[in-house]
């Protein structure tokens, strides 16, 4: 397939709309089910090379869930807990065990389950039928992996009455060097963003404490790979293998960090007893559990316990999350890891990530007040590396 016409580009009135080799070569995808759109394509090719490269540099099967461009979560193949899959909505899902990228899939989509309703997903490996079940019963725009057993290409072509975009993409294929984009009739040119993230890439430790664990750098290795597909500004809390907050897209550090800690917050809440105790009323499915889950944890937690509306949502009315508890079960949150696509400019960031528990960072380092947030995370007893690399992605 030399291109692909598509139906329009970023919104309906922007047509014509295709895809090509500008060399003129085959498309490195083929298209199994679905008509994916400009914007799909977009998710797919990022999220294709976030999984890519995380399989690479940890040699663990890889999973992510993109909306608009960004990856909700990314995550590898561990087992789930039984709190996490209860967490994840995936503890009915059986062989989930014996798959590990569907465990990948399931901690990817179990992230940020609001962000990534109606997700694009890619997979590192051959879609197997354990991830297509649990992918089934998702809303979600599309996948790409680079292949599909037989009975998981049969369940993933049932989805959306037929119309589930399903791309298989060329796991040889590698781009130009060079790469080009056109911003209002002017065509930009630059090479290619091919920088290895690697265990290597953490070794100039430059806080008093210099113990960092294996798990810990598969952690900082996940999120910033994260960060290198991910809309700029942008910082990425990670933990037990899967990224759990990703702030994206701030013109302020400050706001990213806050906005990746809060959905890590998130993540660590939504594992509590409190939560995973819930007693919903019949008939609430997996998309409003989550809304009410997330509407408990927040500040307007009325809206679902008050007199008079408690019962549309649950068979037995709970008592509220208070700020006082939800603060006691977070501090005892520790070992998180935190990138961030740039250097810290303040040490605010570091504050705001001790809040969540975490233990190591990894970020570029350059700022005239480096010495500060050394300090700062000294003072928390942090594990922190200069990569020396920024990764802006836009």
């Amino acid at each position: 397939m030399k291109e692909f016409e598509l139906k329009y580009g970023c919104n309906p009135n922007q047509k014509p709309a295709k895809i090509f080799m500008a060399d003129g070569s085959d498309l490195p995808i083929e298209i199994l089910n679905g008509r994916p759109g400009y914007i799909n394509f977009l998710d797919a090719f990022n999220s294709w090379q976030l999984v890519k490269e995380i399989e690479e540099n940890t040699g663990k099967v890889c999973a992510t869930s993109f909306k608009h461009v960004s990856p909700t979560s990314a995550a590898v193949g561990k087992k789930l807990s039984d709190r996490l899959k209860k967490s994840c909505f995936v503890d009915d899902i059986e062989g989930l065990d014996d798959s590990p990228l569907a465990c990948a899939y399931a901690r990817a989509r179990g992230t940020d389950r609001m962000s990534s309703f109606g997700d694009w997903i890619a997979l590192s490996d051959e879609c197997d039928e354990v991830t297509a079940r649990i992918i089934a019963r998702e809303v979600s725009d599309g996948i790409i992996a680079p292949g599909y057993s037989p009975k998981a290409l049969e369940i993933l072509k049932a989805k959306r009455k037929g119309s589930y975009n399903i791309v298989k993409i060329d796991k040889s294929y590698r781009p130009d060097p060079v790469e080009h984009k056109q911003v209002f009739g002017v065509t930009f040119e630059q090479g290619r963003n091919e920088f290895k993230i690697d265990a290597d890439l953490l070794k100039n430790i430059v806080t008093k404490k210099k113990a960092l664990p294996e798990e810990a750098k598969i952690d900082l290795i996940i999120s910033l790979i994260t960060l290198k597909y991910t809309q700029s500004n942008s910082v990425c809390f990670a933990a037990d293998g899967q990224a759990i907050g990703v702030g994206a897209g701030q013109q302020s550090r400050i706001h990213c960090t806050r906005l990746a800690g809060s959905k890590a917050d998130l993540w660590h809440l939504r594992q509590s007893d409190k939560v995973l105790g819930l007693q919903f009323a019949e008939g609430i499915g997996r998309p409003d559990k989550n809304n009410i889950i997330d509407i408990y944890l927040s500040d307007e937690y009325e809206d679902v316990l008050g007199d008079g509306v408690w019962k549309k949502y649950f068979a037995v009315r709970p008592e509220p999350f208070t700020r006082e508890e939800k603060r006691e079960y977070l501090s005892k949150v520790t070992g998180v890891s935190l990138g961030s696509d740039a250097f810290f400019p303040f040490s605010d960031n570091i504050d705001r990530a001790y809040k969540s528990g975490v233990s190591y960072v990894a970020q570029p380092g350059g700022s005239v007040r480096d010495d500060l947030v050394i300090e700062a995370c000294d003072k928390y007893g942090m594990v922190m590396a200069f990569t020396g690399m920024r990764l802006f992605h836009h």
